[in-house]
């Protein structure tokens, strides 16, 4: 559980999920370009992601499509990454005495 939660910390990972969440199956440059990321911050989010289970990759030619993999868990699709998403969104309270 610890390691997965690690996994979703991240906020390009976690908006990486969301976004295979909603659209199903995108390539790197298709994610950068929506998420304002790098190619190269997707690329690897996608890497840590795929090596976790939770990704998996389809190539056609030389562009490698992405999409949740069989067996997502449905929980952390329907309350954890949203939740994660919005979360990231939220700006600061001022409460922050820094």
């Amino acid at each position: 559980m610890t390691s997965l939660l690690s996994l979703l910390a991240d906020p390009v990972r976690a908006r990486l999920l969301y976004a295979l969440d909603v659209a199903e199956e995108l390539c790197v440059g298709d994610l950068a370009l929506a998420l304002d990321v790098t190619e190269d911050q997707a690329g690897y989010g996608l890497r840590v992601l795929r090596s976790a289970g939770l990704v998996s990759r389809r190539k056609a030619g030389r562009v490698a499509y992405y999409r949740l993999a069989d067996g997502f868990p449905h929980p952390l699709r329907e309350h954890c990454l949203r939740q994660l998403v919005e979360l990231s969104r939220t700006p600061p309270t001022g409460d922050d005495p820094a």
